[in-house]
């Protein structure tokens, strides 16, 4: 087999590959989805403590999904990952019949 076709026959492994791995990347993505409830979860009672820092903000509300339902993971400090970060709370959002956790993140 001449040189010149194994090599492009190696270049067009590397493509499909890479490609491969782009459709795989992705799917990972899209299974990360959020998690639907039929029902919101209650919100804790919880005392604010004292901030560490007055560079910190309190997080009020949050959520992360667990299993096929929501963990609380809200009432506490934070420092913004950038100087005057400021923390957009989340929300939970009506779909299909069902509840899902919108998270909220620093802008």
């Amino acid at each position: 087999m001449p040189w010149e076709l194994k090599n492009r026959i190696m270049k067009n492994i590397k493509k499909f590959l890479f490609l491969l791995m782009v459709v795989i990347a992705s799917g990972t993505f899209c299974a990360s989805a959020q998690v639907e409830v039929m029902a919101r979860p209650v919100l804790p009672h919880y005392e604010r403590t004292v901030a560490p820092s007055p560079r910190h903000v309190w997080i009020d509300e949050d959520w992360e999904p667990r299993g096929s339902g929501y963990a609380f993971i809200g009432g506490r400090w934070a420092e913004p990952p950038t100087p005057g970060g400021m923390w957009v709370p989340g929300h939970w959002k009506h779909r299909h019949g069902n509840w899902v956790w919108i998270p909220g993140h620093w802008r």
